[in-house]
């Protein structure tokens, strides 16, 4: 399973905001949400999968550090749909998480 760690979703953050792919620094954003609300509510992103499998998709498309093309909106929303879900079963409010 794909799996990027706290390191390399702070690199993503870093590496696809400000510039010519505002979309991925959008969901670079979001998993770096991800990632520090579920090191705060639980034993850390290491440790705990649910998280990881609902960001699976999300994860697949911030894989690739050497990628120059943006994606599209409609890519971002189908990656964030079990990430919603996996958000409402945890009772969570989705702002905390899906603010970019």
């Amino acid at each position: 399973m794909l799996f990027l760690n706290e390191w390399e979703v702070n690199d993503r953050e870093i590496r696809f905001n400000g510039g010519h792919t505002p979309v991925l620094g959008r969901a670079a954003t979001i998993l770096g949400n991800l990632v520090r609300w579920t090191n705060r509510n639980s034993d850390g992103w290491a440790y705990w999968p649910k998280p990881r499998r609902a960001s699976k998709s999300l994860q697949a498309l911030l894989y690739d550090i050497r990628r120059e093309n943006d994606i599209t909106e409609a890519e971002l929303s189908k990656a964030l749909a079990p990430v919603k879900a996996f958000l409402t079963r945890q009772g969570v409010d989705h702002d905390i998480v899906l603010t970019a």
